[in-house]
């Protein structure tokens, strides 16, 4: 396993993006056509993370593993999408925030999106925007052939919420 990123990361509307300097999806472009709606990959080398807290700092760990990666079951809420990586050199970005990802191989890869607390951190209100929410999310990528998105795991009414609105898109 090599760590990609590890730390807080600053969200304004719920979203972070794993994608190339200077591109930024669009939110329901980016989950057309899939059964989840907490990852988009629709966008070609482009991924839409959403986030259960609406303003202020995540916890975020982006993990590449040169195989598939054991499921951990203290995750609430996990989705499956194939993301093609375009280049090695990708950024983790949210508005004015960017952090180099340098990600070890190019091609097709699976990502694994994990989340907790995020029906917590949809009711957080934060005092300013460098407050941390109760969320924490975990991005795994392993190189593997593409195949459909898929909802590992749901426990939280706010996954539901965007898994029901990337189906009717």
């Amino acid at each position: 396993m090599i760590e990609l990123f590890s730390g807080l990361i600053p969200v304004h509307y719920r979203f972070i993006y794993l994608t190339r300097m200077g591109e930024y999806p669009k939110h329901d472009e980016a989950r057309r056509g899939q059964s989840n709606g907490l990852c988009g990959a629709a966008t070609p080398h482009q991924l839409v993370l959403i986030t259960g807290l609406h303003t202020g700092q995540v916890s975020l760990m982006a993990e590449w593993h040169p195989t598939e990666p054991s499921l951990d079951s203290s995750w609430e809420d996990v989705v499956e999408v194939s993301f093609d990586v375009p280049q090695r050199d990708l950024v983790l970005a949210s508005f004015e925030y960017h952090c180099s990802v340098d990600v070890p191989a190019v091609g097709t890869h699976r990502a694994r999106y994990s989340a907790d607390s995020m029906d917590a951190a949809k009711h957080f209100d934060q005092v300013s925007h460098r407050d941390l929410g109760p969320d924490s999310y975990l991005l795994q990528l392993w190189p593997a052939p593409s195949e459909p998105d898929r909802i590992v795991r749901q426990t939280s009414h706010f996954a539901a919420y965007w898994h029901a609105l990337a189906q009717g898109s």
